[in-house]
């Protein structure tokens, strides 16, 4: 596989195996962003929701996988990771060195990825779920058969639907506790925090929108701004004013504490999930 022919990326088609939500989030985010023309994305499906919701924006949908392999030269496959063995060898007589592989099944191991499929042109990429709105934390990790040029090329394709960062496949379990898991804890925070603007006197309608919109704000500065989260948090914290008032409530109530035991609990369970 070293010499593995380069996928062309001015003429590529692109195939998912899987026509989830996740797979559609990734192919909108991808035709929105001009990255390929929906002529050269396929996927397919038997149900008719699912084919008219890749169908509405140009994707070809065909009735069986086999017809994707055969059509594309990237595949993701986007199954449900219970699945994946038995979609990949499925379709493993087909599938050629020529073809580059990608899967985003959750726990699911490079080294039996590549078994499954026979193939080690094989790409981990960990999505999350903030995909569905273009702002998904993406981290890929390169089989033993993918080149530098193939990584780069998935790097591009899933930097249509948010950020991407390259990892060693040993801190997936990691990357799954912090950002695969972390959205629910962001969602937790804005409803308190929401609440918290009720049980002070705001309307429901005004203290949620004040929430989620002084969270994505505050997460905008974090990545822009240049400076690091504790220095923004001192920047807001006047001497003896409201903020350090509230910051103290938080570090009475061990929150910075709850939320790394939050990341690291997370881990470990992905770790006890995963099979060895």
């Amino acid at each position: 596989m070293a010499n593995a022919l380069p996928i062309p990326s001015d003429s590529y088609k692109l195939g998912f195996i899987g026509a989830g939500k996740l797979a559609e989030s990734i192919a909108r985010g991808v035709v929105k962003s001009g990255l390929l023309p929906p002529s050269r994305i396929r996927t397919a499906h038997t149900g008719p929701a699912r084919r008219t919701a890749f169908e509405s924006f140009g994707v070809t949908v065909y009735e069986h996988n086999k017809q994707v392999v055969e059509d594309s030269d990237v595949i993701i496959f986007s199954v449900k990771p219970q699945i994946v063995k038995e979609v990949a060898s499925q379709v493993k007589p087909i599938l050629t060195e020529k073809q580059l592989l990608v899967s985003v099944a959750a726990g699911v191991k490079l080294k039996d990825l590549q078994e499954w499929a026979g193939n080690s042109r094989f790409i981990r990429v960990m999505p999350n779920t903030p995909a569905a709105v273009g702002e998904a934390a993406s981290v890929i990790s390169l089989g033993s058969g993918a080149t530098k040029e193939d990584g780069d090329l998935i790097s591009l394709l899933f930097g249509a639907i948010g950020k991407v960062w390259k990892a060693d496949e040993k801190l997936f379990d990691a990357v799954t506790g912090l950002s695969g898991s972390g959205p629910a804890y962001i969602y937790l925070a804005i409803e308190a925090l929401a609440d918290g603007g009720v049980a002070a006197g705001l309307p429901r309608d005004l203290a949620l929108g004040l929430a989620s919109q002084t969270v994505l704000g505050a997460a905008s500065m974090a990545t822009n701004a240049g400076k690091h989260p504790g220095q923004l948090k001192d920047d807001v914290t006047s001497p003896g004013g409201t903020t350090i008032a509230g910051v103290h409530e938080l570090e009475k109530a061990g929150f910075r504490g709850t939320l790394m035991n939050a990341v690291v609990a997370a881990t470990k369970r992905s770790r006890e999930l995963s099979p060895n």
